[in-house]
């Protein structure tokens, strides 16, 4: 399989850009202890207060009372044999609530499949959280060489096909925030990062998807659809993506793109969004 990134290249970016000072109605606090239940990703299961404080960007003794009230409110677990934190059953009751109001799923996934099964890849539908895409729903093929990412993966909104199909589908504002958030991440690759969105909105335009050829990974093509979901659901995208080595830009491009779009205009019609 296809290594995925670590899961530290691909976190949540510190919740701490907008501030009380800067807005009465913004709790830093709870921005805080949300910001370290998304540290922990499929990839990486448990994590220590170093560990959350590097990636929040937070003082390790801010790090320790908030994960000390996450355990006390079953957010977190403490193991003692690793000295690190799990998440607890109170977060999955929160995802399964969430999961539970995407009915979407239910009607994309023999879609997906059939998809999955013609291009011998993955095809996942995803959803933004901050700068990240989180997958919700995938379908493999039985290939052996697909992505290892799983439901609750995180892959970078600016560089994926995934994420760029979002990007080309929200309000001109809400795209223009989200790039200026990236740009703040790292301004040195920002105008290959800037680039590459901008080659993905044109893209859209003229197609109707979205491609991204080894611009997260080397080794990873994928390309993408925005789908809108309706039912007071956000913004959400379809990709197909796999090993570069077994998945060609030409038979993407030629082959998986047409359905891929067929895939999404079938799965608006069946929700009621299409004539």
């Amino acid at each position: 399989m296809v290594k995925q990134k670590k899961a530290a290249e691909v976190a949540p970016p510190p919740a701490e850009k907008l501030t009380a000072k800067e807005d009465r109605h913004f709790v830093t606090a709870l921005a805080r202890g949300l910001s370290v239940l998304s540290c922990f990703s499929s990839g990486e299961k448990m994590l220590g207060n170093l560990d959350i404080a590097k990636r929040c960007k937070l003082p390790k003794s801010t790090v320790s009372r908030l994960t000390y009230t996450l355990t006390k409110l079953g957010y977190l677990v403490y193991v003692e044999e690793t000295g690190k934190y799990r998440l607890g059953t109170s977060t999955l009751a929160l995802g399964s609530a969430m999961l539970a109001r995407l009915d979407v799923r239910d009607l994309a996934r023999p879609l997906m499949q059939e998809l999955a099964d013609f291009s011998k890849a993955m095809v996942s539908l995803g959803s933004r959280d901050r700068l990240s895409m989180i997958y919700v729903g995938n379908a493999r093929s039985s290939a052996a060489l697909t992505l290892s990412l799983d439901i609750g993966s995180r892959i970078p909104i600016a560089t994926t096909a995934m994420g760029r199909a979002y990007l080309a589908m929200v309000p001109e504002r809400e795209r223009e925030d989200i790039m200026e958030r990236v740009r703040e991440l790292d301004e040195v690759a920002w105008p290959a990062i800037r680039g590459g969105i901008e080659r993905s909105l044109q893209e859209y335009r003229e197609t109707g998807a979205v491609s991204s050829f080894g611009e997260w990974q080397s080794d990873v093509n994928a390309i993408a659809v925005p789908l809108r979901p309706g039912g007071g659901l956000p913004p959400m995208a379809i990709n197909c993506g796999g090993p570069a080595f077994t998945l060609s830009k030409e038979f993407l491009l030629g082959e998986v793109r047409p359905r891929l779009i067929v895939l999404v205009k079938q799965l608006e019609t069946s929700l009621g969004l299409r004539g």
